[in-house]
């Protein structure tokens, strides 16, 4: 059975002959854009990366192959092959030699493998200073509709997920914006020693939902690879965002099927 991964090696050309894409959320949009918050995985603000592992939990439909956690460990490779697949509703927790501190801007980055700007598989991302007691990062999206297995989603619909950006580009988190969350609040979680950052796959048939209530859509269903494709995770400890500030269009485009035939002219066939 072809997998997500190998069929995104094949389809990177697709960067080469894809048209302007419109944003029409109203949050930061793709790497390279105006008001886009991606870090680049060589960025000099990432001063170290994650360096151990535990509680792998794989999720549905991955091959062996994906199952190295081993490959989420140091410098984000940024392509489609060197990650670990959480599987539909998989998790891992990463380890740091140094804690993850609250400075004053984004603090640590997560790096996925999408192969496109709107091939976006998500993720919930948790922090915890003992390993034992974790809180959630708030998140959103707004994709109103389901999304089929190599379906496309909009980054300006997203915010708080990690899986924002295309490989080589990680969604930054900021620890500060945690800091009114219970756990935090009543000491089980101190924002000044992170030790462990836990990444827990979004299940896309419409069973995960947002810090609203509202579901969560991304790919759904993908085999061999399924799930969040977790490349690296790298710390800056307070690092600031991208210049530049993104402004939505005043009329909200609205996108057709989802699918690769919208706006790169190829089109691919949706895994069952």
């Amino acid at each position: 059975m072809i997998n997500k991964n190998t069929i995104g090696f094949f389809l990177i050309v697709m960067q080469l002959v894809s048209v302007p894409l419109l944003w029409a959320g109203p949050y930061p949009p793709a790497a390279d854009e105006t008001g886009s918050h991606a870090i680049s995985k060589d960025d000099p603000a990432l001063i170290f990366w994650a360096t151990g592992y535990s509680d792998y939990i794989v999720g549905k439909n991955v091959d062996k192959t994906w199952q190295v956690p081993e490959n989420a460990l140091g410098k984000a490779e940024g392509n489609s092959f060197d990650i670990v697949a959480l599987g539909s509703g998989g998790m891992l927790t990463l380890t740091f030699d140094s804690p993850i501190e609250n400075g004053e801007g984004w603090d640590f980055a997560v790096f996925e493998n999408s192969f496109s700007d709107r091939y976006l598989e998500l993720a919930y991302v948790e922090v915890s200073s003992n390993g034992i007691d974790y809180v959630r990062f708030d998140a959103i999206s707004l994709t109103v509709d389901p999304v089929p297995g190599f379906g496309n989603i909009d980054p300006t619909d997203v915010d708080g997920l990690a899986g924002k950006y295309r490989q080589a580009y990680g969604t930054p988190f900021d620890l500060e914006d945690l800091s009114d969350k219970p756990g935090v609040l009543s000491g089980e979680v101190d924002l000044s020693g992170i030790s462990t950052v836990r990444i827990v796959d979004v299940v896309g048939d419409g069973s995960s939902l947002d810090s609203v209530g509202e579901i969560i859509y991304d790919p759904y269903p993908t085999t061999g690879s399924a799930g969040f494709d977790l490349d690296a995770v790298g710390v800056s400890n307070g690092a600031p965002y991208p210049a530049g500030e993104y402004i939505p269009p005043e009329a909200p485009v609205k996108d057709g099927k989802s699918g690769f035939g919208d706006d790169t002219g190829c089109f691919v066939m949706t895994i069952q």
